[in-house]
């Protein structure tokens, strides 16, 4: 028995459920509480989750809701930038992208590694509140939202959370966290695609 996971986007679902069908001699198909279940002829298994809630009680219907995003706030940091992003059905409806350098670890000791420690500390400090700065501008004013979506580097994230400005967020519920490479204007505009992205666990006889 082998298993393994896969990442489809939604947008491309129905042509990997009928390839699914086509290598494993078909496949009964089923939605039990908002996951895509198929079985094939030869007892292959494949379980489709979306990253968002989906009530649907068929798969024609998981198909479409899956691709229809909820309203979403989404904040990417990495220690080469920030984006703030307001995402709804398939488009970015609001969003800008910032940079701020934090230097990497240094084997240096002594006196030298202390002033690095506390220049590197005072840049995660300014990129901290630069991102803040932009989730306050691009994702409070969008308030209210369905969700709140991350990236990146999860502690930059609940850092800049918990932030006092950006207590309205707090409340909003969480939806998925990306792994996404430094944010720039083009991981922006990946975003309904990435964010509509299917997980599926196969499991092979």
């Amino acid at each position: 028995m082998t298993q393994r996971t896969v990442y489809v986007p939604a947008a491309r679902i129905r042509r990997w459920i009928d390839g699914f069908a086509e290598r494993h001699g078909g496949a009964r198909q089923e939605v039990t509480a908002g996951v895509v279940h198929l079985t094939g002829s030869d007892a292959a298994t494949a379980s489709i989750t979306s990253a968002y809630p989906v009530r649907a009680q068929t798969v024609t219907d998981f198909i479409e809701e899956a691709q229809r995003i909820p309203r979403t706030g989404v904040l990417l940091i990495r220690r080469g930038g920030f984006a703030a992003a307001i995402v709804e059905g398939d488009a970015v409806l609001a969003s800008d992208v910032g940079k701020r350098h934090v230097q990497g670890r240094t084997a240096a000791g002594g006196w030298s590694q202390q002033r690095f420690a506390r220049r590197r500390d005072k840049q995660v400090h300014e990129l901290i509140e630069a991102a803040v700065d932009y989730a306050a501008r691009v994702i409070v004013p969008a308030l209210p939202l369905d969700y709140l979506a991350t990236g990146g580097d999860r502690s930059l994230v609940d850092e800049t959370l918990d932030h006092p400005r950006l207590r309205t967020l707090a409340t909003i519920p969480r939806g998925p966290h990306l792994d996404v490479p430094d944010p720039r204007r083009d991981v922006v505009t990946s975003l309904p695609e990435r964010l509509s992205t299917l997980r599926i666990d196969l499991v092979d006889p």
